[in-house]
């Protein structure tokens, strides 16, 4: 039960979460979007330290901060994305979305209901939380993903392997008129296709 300063930070840091969440999906400019997304990072890194997973407060900096968030930036900036273009069509996508939400927060209300209505609930976990005075957080976590899940986090890996492949095939184009690299045609060549003589004439030019 977080009491006196840690409360205050806690509330501060929740507050700027929320809001700066809701100016992600409200702000007209997807730069400014980006921008608030970031800001939502750093919060929520900050909630994680109250609460003493200080490991996921550091892996949510370093990788979505900054790497995913910075990537999202970069992209927003130098891509010349018609967002307006985007955002007409997204009128017929509204049902799945709201059934979609709709779901995450009946699954949302089940879990705090669960803890709320039945607090014993938590005791008949099969693995839970050991003393941090004994295993720190980085640890267990450790645990948990490379011992007693290790199959599960490597099928969730060769997905999103799966997943960012199918991403690049789906948006490969090839534009015509644009030279490119022909690996096979290069090992490939020899003496004769290799260079190519030209005899010219004297007095005259290529």
């Amino acid at each position: 039960m977080l009491t006196g300063i840690a409360a205050a930070f806690f509330y501060l840091f929740a507050f700027i979460t929320v809001a700066s969440a809701f100016m992600v999906i409200a702000a007209r400019n997807p730069v400014h979007s980006v921008l608030f997304l970031i800001l939502a990072f750093f919060n929520a890194a900050g909630l994680f330290l109250l609460t003493g997973a200080e490991f996921l407060a550091m892996i949510l900096l370093v990788v979505y901060v900054g790497a995913v968030a910075v990537l999202f930036l970069f992209v927003v900036m130098m891509l010349d994305v018609d967002f307006t273009e985007l955002k007409r069509g997204a009128l017929q996508y509204a049902p799945i979305g709201a059934l979609v939400g709709i779901i995450l927060a009946a699954e949302l209300i089940i879990v705090l209901g669960g803890s709320v209505f039945a607090p014993s609930i938590g005791r008949v976990v099969v693995q839970p939380t050991p003393d941090i005075a004994t295993r720190t957080n980085t640890a267990a976590l450790g645990d948990i993903l490379y011992t007693d899940y290790i199959y599960y986090f490597q099928i969730a890996g060769l997905v999103l392997l799966v997943a960012m492949i199918g991403a690049i095939v789906l948006t490969l184009r090839h534009k015509e008129g644009v030279k490119r690299q022909n690996i096979s045609q290069q090992v490939g060549r020899t003496p004769e296709t290799a260079i190519e003589i030209k005899k010219v004439e004297t007095g005259k030019g290529i």
